[in-house]
């Protein structure tokens, strides 16, 4: 079909005319909307932000809007964005998008995220900032002007890899970015491999761990900012420290990191209540138990420690792994059989009987944690047999089923019983029960999980119930995490902060060692008892200088 075009032949004689007439050349109408026009895409300052007023349905906390302003004058766009959990870091990147966008300065964007939180992004900037965003399916498109939401898993595969390295994006964010300090991985590699204009690196762990983790990420986003890694090792120093321990090397990172604390924000936080729910162990149950730490005393260190966690989750976790586990050696397997005899009789577990009856009395939505799949089978079952509804939420769910679960929790459900998959990224605001049915031995999971339903959005105080069984390792375990450091009355980040300098950013390998190396029960509490004691006078003390910081700079 061939399209014919035509001259216009009086345009140019029109135009002269009225020109040497002194009319006008067009109507008021078209001039006044063609003004208004021009006038709503004028952009009068630099550090004025235009994303708020044509956003009226959505309204920023000053530190969002704080945040943007600092990344777009200061920071040229590329950032580290390290609020506590809760505070709205998708908020301040979404927010900072749109204003780039409506500056003209961002047409292409890749932002990479877990898989399982894709969905939500790609929901989060739809319809908060009405920005239209592609997620990649099973043949995504790399080489268009568009903002695509894509899992770094499948972005670092072949074939995409090399077609998004040839890409040259306006705009790269990364969520999770605290899996990206080690430079030997391919993520880290890949990411800073991208051609960006723009960058930001989403994470709510503090940068408080090793030189190297916090000089591989700064090296991410501006190459060569803090010199080559021998210079800086030489300058501050080779060992694991705070940042806070070093005024110079702080103002620097300052310059590539946003990091609001809720102390800072003056915002109003819905309360914690946090109870302790103590379970005794049938005399069934005991006696398995028992039997099983005696024959697991001369075994591996692995059978030493899992078994007995996994039979205080539930008869399935615990009998399950040892079938898996001895399968293959019959003469393990022949010194388990007695005891399997003896897990295959247990009645059903107290802890899931308990469980059952609180989520009857709360009678409100809840999210249990559990640290095993089979535990979370189980649980659903004795949820149906007390006419509860629930859900199941698990890593191995794709994308799709894990939105899906999330609507029937919901809209449909009491319950959604969660692995560890679920302490990070959704979000829960509807709901402010939470039960820690197997309780993480890294505080830091810990709040990960409290962070899905106490957030800023939270209308209602948060309940939250710590499931432990008495004269089981799980007691020792919330003694430590619980009654001696007082967890939940401590603010996170100076934790945090404390742990890396007592080089314990892995708690649960720490917990372990003292479990594995010590001879008896009571020798493992008088260790336990000792960690907290270092734990808990370090806490004292960070606080201590924080309140006096405080005062000066007040």
């Amino acid at each position: 079909m061939q399209i014919q075009l035509q001259r216009d032949q009086t345009f140019l004689k029109d135009f002269e005319e009225r020109l040497a007439k002194d009319q006008a050349l067009s109507s008021w109408d078209l001039f006044l909307l063609s003004y208004q026009a021009a006038e709503a895409k004028q952009i009068k300052h630099f550090n004025e932000l235009m994303t708020p007023s044509l956003l009226p349905h959505m309204t920023f906390l000053s530190h969002q809007l704080d945040c943007v302003k600092q990344v777009i004058e200061q920071m040229n766009g590329r950032a580290i964005l390290a609020d506590e959990v809760g505070l709205g870091k998708t908020i301040e990147a979404g927010l900072l998008l749109k204003e780039y966008m409506i500056r003209g300065l961002v047409k292409k964007a890749l932002i990479l995220v877990p898989a399982s939180l894709v969905n939500q992004w790609a929901t989060e900037l739809t319809q908060k900032f009405y920005i239209p965003v592609v997620t990649s399916r099973k043949r995504p498109t790399w080489d268009q002007d568009n903002i695509m939401i894509t899992s770094i898993d499948l972005a670092k595969r072949e074939p995409h890899y090399s077609t998004i390295l040839e890409q040259q994006y306006d705009f790269v964010l990364v969520d999770e970015a605290h899996k990206l300090k080690n430079h030997q991985t391919k993520s880290h590699q890949f990411i800073r491999a991208l051609k960006k204009k723009y960058c930001l690196l989403l994470t709510a762990t503090p940068i408080q761990n090793k030189l190297s983790d916090i000089f591989n990420l700064v090296s991410i986003l501006k190459p060569g900012y803090l010199g080559d890694f021998k210079t800086f090792s030489e300058k501050f120093g080779k060992n694991n420290k705070a940042l806070e321990n070093d005024t110079h090397l702080k103002q620097l990172i300052k310059q590539v990191m946003v990091r609001n604390r809720r102390t800072d924000t003056g915002l109003e936080w819905t309360k914690r209540h946090v109870e302790t729910i103590w379970i005794d162990f049938s005399k069934e149950e005991m006696e398995a138990y028992e039997a099983l730490k005696e024959l697991t005393s001369t075994k591996a260190s692995f059978a030493k420690i899992t078994y007995l966690r996994e039979l205080c989750s539930s008869r399935e976790a615990c009998y399950l792994s040892i079938k898996k586990n001895t399968e293959e050696d019959h003469k393990d397997y022949q010194d388990y059989a007695t005891l399997l005899e003896m897990i295959e009789t247990l009645p059903n577990h107290a802890k899931a009987i308990k469980v059952a009856e609180l989520v009857q009395s709360i009678n409100d939505k809840c999210i249990i944690f559990t640290e095993y799949r089979a535990t979370q089978l189980y649980l659903q079952w004795v949820l149906q047999q007390h006419g509860i509804t629930s859900v199941p939420f698990r890593g191995g769910f794709k994308r799709g089923k894990k939105d899906w679960m999330k609507q029937l929790f919901e809209h449909k459900a009491q319950v959604l019983i969660a692995t560890e998959a679920g302490g990070e990224g959704i979000n829960l605001q509807f709901c402010h029960h939470m039960i820690n049915y197997d309780l993480p031995w890294n505080p830091m999971r810990l709040e990960q999980r409290i962070g899905r339903i106490h957030r800023y959005g939270q209308t209602k105080d948060v309940h939250i119930y710590n499931f432990a069984i008495r004269h089981t390792i799980e007691e020792h375990v919330l003694q430590l995490l619980y009654n001696k450091i007082g967890l939940f009355e401590r603010i996170i980040g100076n934790l945090d902060a404390i742990l890396a300098d007592l080089e314990l950013s892995n708690m649960d390998k720490e917990m372990e060692q003292i479990f594995l190396q010590s001879q008896s029960e009571g020798e493992a509490k008088i260790k336990l008892d000792n960690l907290s004691e270092i734990i808990t006078n370090n806490l004292s003390q960070k606080e201590q200088e924080n309140q006096y910081g405080n005062r000066e700079s007040s």
